[in-house]
């Protein structure tokens, strides 16, 4: 029987810190709960202005106070990041949220967005000078999103500072979010042009190979011409050739938005993933038949495009319309991020995303990309498995000094960073001898030096 000893209490600067990121939160209630306009504004940029303040001054006194490296004290003590009632509470606030922005939010036709109207018209003056036109639901929730990732990332940056790697990997998911995906399809609003997500691709962004998408930018001109060549090159032939070369790693933990949310909103909760053989099962039972549906509809909707919309009747919008809310709403979004304290950060991209699927079947049968494991010089700490967010028990690999190649993999490099003892290196080298496992060193051969 062992007794878990009290878990040390913050430091009086970062309780200020903490502080500070309440009272934001408490400002931005006040924005949601205020009918006056102006200071509706006055609270949200407020409310912004001290989440940020605070977040970023506790992320440099929690990690950059301390010596470098991936630490792991108390993380399972804690109620936050332990499955404990905090961790259940923010779970429950994250769900609320999505729920009422996907289904109590939408635009009555009189400017009105249900419970979240407040904070929505907040963002009215800002909108205006980035798209030119006025906020809505999706404009905040991308300005929340962006925020988190800027911010969360900021903690990344200072935790992973010995790392080079994660430091280049968190800068980019930084810059792609906030570039490619909240800032360039804002200004292409802003000139009249389409809204274009240029980091998101087909089959994650689905309906930009549907042909009612299709058809409707290639009567754009020619930047919609573009957009689709760029969507249809990028999903059908840049994704093969740079999985080929680099894994799923260069997209899933480089580019991609619900990654970058994952990989630092979600950072604090990534030990959580189930690494059992059942939660695997259901890995394979979900992922990849949600691939072959949306495969199936987008050839079917291309089907009844080329006969003349005789085909199909209603059924390829349907069924379209369902993959929208069932995957693209209910899994990516409700469940995909709204049980990050309870499941871990990446629920979706384990479980339901199809640019996961596509990319993890070329990982494991086309890609030169692994995970080496030198086995003589691991101790069996299990760090490498307690960081790693897709459920990979990378010890046992580790421990047999087997190569990693699991179409899970997602090649975030937390299990190389978490390693004391240097086993785990990420590789893109030859496909020749990509299975084989390194040589183990025998105890008898060991020479101990005094």
């Amino acid at each position: 029987m062992t007794i878990a000893p009290p878990l040390p209490t913050a430091p009086p600067a970062e309780k200020l810190t903490l502080a500070v990121v309440a009272g934001g939160l408490l400002a931005l209630l006040l924005a949601l709960a205020d009918a006056n306009p102006s200071r509706q504004r006055l609270w949200f940029y407020l409310a912004v202005a001290l989440v940020s303040s605070g977040t970023l001054a506790w992320s440099w006194l929690k990690f950059g106070g301390r010596p470098a490296g991936v630490q792991h004290d108390n993380l399972w003590l804690r109620a936050s990041t332990g499955r404990g009632a905090v961790a259940w509470v923010t779970g429950l606030v994250l769900t609320g949220f999505y729920v009422v922005l996907y289904w109590y939010s939408g635009d009555d036709g009189h400017g009105h967005f249900g419970p979240l109207n407040n904070l929505v018209h907040a963002l009215d003056g800002f909108s205006q000078w980035l798209r030119a036109r006025p906020a809505d639901q999706w404009f905040l929730y991308g300005t929340f999103y962006t925020l988190a990732v800027l911010l969360m990332g900021g903690r990344a940056l200072w935790k992973y500072r010995h790392s080079r790697y994660q430091l280049i990997r968190t800068a980019s998911v930084m810059f792609f979010q906030l570039g490619f995906s909240f800032l360039i399809p804002g200004v292409l609003l802003f000139f009249q042009q389409p809204e274009f997500y240029f980091s998101y691709f087909w089959p994650l962004k689905y309906d930009y190979l549907f042909p009612g998408t299709v058809t409707s930018l290639l009567q754009n001109g020619g930047l919609g011409v573009f957009m689709v060549f760029w969507g249809a090159v990028m999903s059908l032939l840049a994704t093969p050739v740079l999985t080929y070369f680099f894994g799923k790693r260069w997209y899933c933990s480089w580019v991609c938005g619900c990654g970058g949310l994952a990989e630092t909103a979600g950072d604090p909760y990534r030990q959580l993933s189930d690494k059992s053989r059942a939660a695997w099962r259901w890995e394979v039972r979900l992922i990849y038949p949600i691939l072959g549906l949306i495969v199936a509809i987008t050839a079917l909707l291309w089907v009844h495009f080329a006969t003349g919309s005789t085909l199909l009747g209603e059924a390829g919008r349907v069924a379209a319309k369902w993959y929208g809310f069932a995957i693209g709403s209910v899994f990516s979004g409700v469940i995909g991020v709204g049980f990050y304290p309870i499941m871990g950060s990446r629920v979706w991209c384990r479980f339901g995303c199809p640019m996961a699927a596509y990319l993890g079947l070329l990982q494991k049968h086309f890609s030169r990309f692994r995970i080496s494991t030198n086995g003589g010089q691991c101790i069996s700490c299990g760090n490498c498995s307690n960081v790693c967010e897709m459920g990979i028990d990378v010890k046992q690999y580790a421990q047999r000094g087997e190569p990693i190649i699991r179409a899970a993999c997602v090649g975030c490099g937390l299990c190389s960073t978490a390693c004391p003892r240097g086993v785990l290196n990420l590789e893109n080298g030859p496909r020749e001898g990509r299975y084989q496992a390194s040589p183990l060193i025998h105890a008898d051969s060991l020479r101990i030096l005094s």
